[in-house]
């Protein structure tokens, strides 16, 4: 039996787990229920964090939900989306072009490395950042925001004041200690502040192009998105260490009804393949909302 056979057919048992109904405020909160993904770790090695939270039902799942996970390039989402409320604040501009020298070099720069010598508005940084995980895009805008300071007031902003805002690319995608890490409950509900809740600190513009960079990224194919089932869409962020982490974030949509928000971290072995690990984010996409009942 081939290693994906092994996977599916051991992977359903994480269905048998019950709901844990958990009260993480003081208003109710609907029921939040255990995945147990245990199977897939032991077939394929390392450490799965999932959560996701149904819009339809209310209901959420999580598995090593508050446990830290080093996020990689899926915090790019959350940079464009600090940018954005600063040029609702007057603070920044979209079309304000910032130059991009040989200096700012690092690796995985698809959309500034052609750039080099000329400059980009920063909106198209933006954009490189989100939907092709442009390295370099990356740090400029964090520079032009001013700083890692600027990005943790921004978690905070939302409520978020869990994750940990460190490093620059690519020293923040090393796993040392609880830098750089968030929580796969911390993120969606971070997903969902921004995308969901009517008081939304994004405009509706922001919002639906943010959005729309991530309907068309076309980075980890097999990962959430080949979890999805037939007809269904997703808005998503990656990011991936060298080393093992592969994760994916963002909003199921099926063809009809309320979205899934989704965070999906895996902490892989060293050994194992991209495809191996894509393939570990797709099998956990599918438990959770065959779980969820929307499969």
């Amino acid at each position: 039996m081939d290693r994906r056979s092994v996977l599916m057919g051991m992977g359903a048992l994480a269905l048998a787990a019950c709901d844990n109904p958990s009260a993480t405020s003081s208003t109710p909160a609907p029921s939040l229920g255990a995945l147990d993904l245990s199977a897939l770790e032991a077939i394929n090695g390392g450490r799965i964090g999932l959560a996701a939270h149904d819009l339809a039902s209310g209901h959420r799942l999580a598995s090593r939900g508050v446990e830290r996970f080093v996020y990689c390039s899926t915090f790019k989402m959350y940079l464009a989306a600090a940018t954005f409320l600063r040029v609702q604040a007057g603070e920044e501009r979209l079309d304000r072009l910032i130059p991009i020298t040989r200096a700012d070099m690092i690796n995985h720069a698809p959309v500034t490395e052609p750039a080099i010598g000329t400059s980009l508005t920063v909106e198209a940084l933006m954009k490189g950042t989100v939907e092709v995980s442009d390295n370099p895009a990356a740090n400029l805008l964090l520079k032009a925001n001013g700083g890692l300071d600027a990005m943790r007031a921004f978690y905070q902003g939302i409520g978020d004041t869990s994750t940990r805002v460190d490093r620059f690319e690519p020293e923040m995608n090393r796993l040392d200690g609880d830098k750089d890490t968030i929580t796969p409950l911390q993120s969606v509900a971070n997903l969902k502040r921004l995308f969901v809740d009517a008081d939304t600190p994004l405009s509706g513009e922001h919002k639906d192009k943010l959005l729309g960079w991530m309907f068309a990224s076309p980075t980890g194919e097999g990962r959430i998105r080949a979890g999805l089932p037939t007809g269904w869409r997703t808005a998503h962020k990656t990011g991936t260490g060298g080393y093992g982490p592969t994760n994916d974030i963002g909003l199921l949509y099926p063809p009809s009804g309320e979205p899934v928000v989704i965070a999906i971290y895996y902490h892989a072995t060293r050994d194992s393949s991209d495809e191996q690990n894509e393939a570990v984010i797709a099998e956990a996409t599918r438990l959770a909302l065959a779980r969820l009942g929307r499969a």
